[in-house]
């Protein structure tokens, strides 16, 4: 008969399954928080994306609409409108970017706020529609350093990624295939 009491085998049987239940709740809860970090990081990603989408698109369309009033020699289009269209995107931006990204919209928002708003006086001797083209040709050049600062925070590559190497053929053929084709076993020798 051996010395072992008969309470010992449930304990430690009890013990052991507190103690895979406790392991099983810790790595649920570390799989759920990656998760959940992951998740967060998508959002961000996307809702910086759709921001900065959104903003550029009303810079490109300002800038559109005042381009084409200064060429057709339409009346051009008030402050007001340039406003209320941009600034619901702008003020996501602003609240949403990172001080780099928001100083570079706001540059590009003064800018075009300039040529829509009061017009500038010219320098004596221009004529005043050509300050305000000048002016215009620099809305891209801002527009690029926006667009810089947007890739630099958003970590998007002007190149593509290179194409992953072939897949090297490490897995043993079938003896299928071989039949099939007529060739040799590897390690055997056709027999004639």
């Amino acid at each position: 008969m051996s010395e072992i009491p008969w309470w010992s085998l449930p304990l430690v049987a009890a013990v052991f399954a507190l103690a895979g239940a406790g392991v099983t709740v810790l790595v649920s809860a570390r799989d759920d928080y990656l998760r959940s970090r992951a998740k967060r990081t998508r959002r961000w990603y996307a809702e910086r994306r759709d921001a900065y989408v959104a903003l550029l698109t009303q810079f490109e369309r300002a800038t559109y609409r005042m381009r084409t009033a200064l060429e057709t020699g339409q009346r051009m289009p008030g402050p007001f409108t340039y406003v209320d269209e941009v600034g619901p995107a702008l003020m996501q931006v602003r609240l949403l970017a990172s001080g780099q990204v928001r100083s570079a919209a706001l540059a590009v928002h003064l800018l075009l706020e300039k040529l829509y708003g009061d017009r500038p006086a010219p320098r004596p001797g221009v004529d005043p529609s050509t300050s305000v083209r000048e002016m215009l040709a620099h809305v891209p050049l801002v527009m690029q350093q926006l667009e810089a600062a947007i890739r630099e925070e958003l970590g998007i590559e002007a190149t593509p990624p290179p194409p992953p190497p072939p897949p090297a053929q490490t897995t043993p053929r079938s003896l299928r295939s071989y039949l099939r084709r007529g060739e040799p076993l590897a390690g055997t020798d056709r027999l004639t």
